[in-house]
């Protein structure tokens, strides 16, 4: 009778530290695991769709300008300043359009502030300075565009966009020597490259005005 007894208090105390390691193994494990990574939760496989089935990425677009006035002044702009109303360079040329002082007060601006604070004023100062060059340069348009000058051919766009470089006064020595009086600006910008560049472009609404102020 003592013996059975004896069995039953050992089997009793031998099973109860395995129960408790039990519990206290199982409580460790759910807290090590939190809630939001359930395995219930995550998926049991992964498919790659193959590369016929995938959608394409979309392209980026980048917006191409018209050959009008607008194209033509923001191809200017972009040139000159890569679109920048702020910007002053090493010589003093200011904003959008890099306008010397000089150039500036003969259109009717005298606060340069008030002109780099205004992207508005800015834009009427290159609409009255392309104005003004047009009446300078309508003999020269009428007579030079549609010729080829040193592999280049002549548009009104493209003498305007000149003389915004390098003054009408320039435009015409060049033009009028058959492209041998040379011009470059300080960055080594020439005549005949801006006649290329900015070859084509339908200014027809710019209107002759020797007079022109830029007004806002």
């Amino acid at each position: 009778m003592k013996c059975k007894r004896m069995r039953k208090l050992i089997i009793k105390f031998s099973i109860l530290p395995i129960l408790v390691t039990f519990l206290l193994f199982g409580f460790s494990r759910k807290k090590a695991i939190p809630d939001t990574f359930a395995t219930s939760d995550l998926p049991t496989f992964y498919f790659v769709p193959k590369k016929s089935k995938m959608k394409p990425m979309s392209k980026v677009h980048t917006p191409k300008l018209s050959k009008n006035y607008i194209g033509f002044r923001e191809a200017m702009g972009f040139k000159e300043s890569q679109g920048r109303y702020w910007v002053i360079n090493q010589f003093g040329y200011m904003g959008k359009y890099q306008f010397g002082k000089g150039t500036l007060e003969m259109l009717g601006i005298n606060d340069t502030d008030e002109f780099l604070d205004s992207p508005q004023l800015q834009e009427a100062a290159f609409y009255a300075n392309a104005s003004r060059n047009k009446w300078i340069l309508r003999r020269e348009i009428k007579r030079y565009a549609g010729k080829t000058l040193n592999n280049v051919k002549i548009t009104e766009s493209g003498i305007l966009a000149a003389a915004h470089l390098a003054g009408p006064g320039g435009v015409k020595s060049y033009l009028r020597s058959g492209g041998k009086d040379y011009f470059s600006d300080a960055f080594g910008t020439t005549i005949s490259y801006y006649l290329n560049e900015f070859e084509g472009y339908n200014t027809t609404n710019i209107v002759p005005n020797r007079l022109a102020k830029a007004m806002i």
